[in-house]
């Protein structure tokens, strides 16, 4: 089974699968990174680590019944015309997901709904899991194809997303942290979370959308808003001191 640990090009194959996995993992983190936030302070490290871990296993599990998976990606009925299989489905159902998720939490940002995390402190925990383990399906069916589609070894791909999953659960905590005390990246995140959404939708429908278009779109998007926060940081740095001795001329003037 692990035959391949001598062969150069099966470390090379290895190391590429493993970055791409923690690159289609990143709307992943995003996703957990804003529904964590929800929650009390002390219930988002294990939320998020039973989320990840959860996203781990999903992949894993859908990867040793690569039978099955393959057997979604062939025509299940017919449509005015057009092929319907499983991963159609899943994709079309899970993009409708994140959209109406995202456009929910679009609205309780703007609206100031969000709570304080204690009243879904019960509830919320559980749901939280449910709606990342939903989500956690559609992620990882798409990424498990992928991985398929590029390595013949499934121990290379299991040990990928593994390493993957090792990644995100490190990147995890200081992504989430950061979306949490900047208002304006959650709602950039939010918004990549409608166009992933939007993506998976179209994906159903057999359009294909190349990856590299929505990962420079997104990661032009994060350049730009880094810029913001950083003259946003500069302007509030010169009128700090500024403010701070307003005070005393106001009483000297006085």
């Amino acid at each position: 089974m692990f035959e391949w640990v001598a062969n150069p090009e099966a470390w090379v194959a290895l190391a590429t699968l493993a970055a791409l996995e923690i690159v289609l993992g990143i709307d992943n983190i995003i996703f957990i990174s804003i529904l964590v936030g929800r929650l009390p302070e002390k219930q988002r490290e294990p939320a998020r680590f039973i989320g990840l871990t959860l996203a781990m296993v999903t992949r894993l599990a859908l990867l040793f019944s690569i039978v099955w998976i393959m057997g979604l990606v062939e025509p299940w009925f017919t449509v005015f015309g057009m092929e319907v299989s499983g991963r159609d489905i899943i994709l079309v159902g899970g993009g409708l997901f994140l959209l109406a998720k995202a456009t929910h939490e679009i609205h309780n940002s703007l609206e100031g709904t969000s709570g304080d995390g204690t009243s879904a402190a019960a509830a919320g925990f559980g749901m939280v899991l449910v709606q990342i383990a939903i989500l956690d399906i559609v992620f990882s069916l798409d990424s498990v194809i992928t991985a398929v589609g590029l390595v013949d070894e499934i121990s290379i791909m299991a040990v990928a997303i593994v390493l993957a999953v090792i990644v995100m659960l490190v990147a995890a905590k200081p992504i989430g942290d950061f979306v949490d005390r900047h208002p304006t990246v959650k709602m950039l995140a939010l918004s990549f979370l409608i166009m992933v959404g939007l993506t998976l939708i179209v994906e159903g429908f057999d359009v294909h959308v190349p990856k590299g278009y929505i990962y420079f779109a997104m990661a032009f998007s994060v350049a730009v808003e880094m810029l913001n926060l950083r003259l946003r940081s500069k302007r509030q740095k010169k009128t700090a001191p500024v403010e701070l001795h307003k005070p005393y001329e106001e009483k000297s003037g006085g």
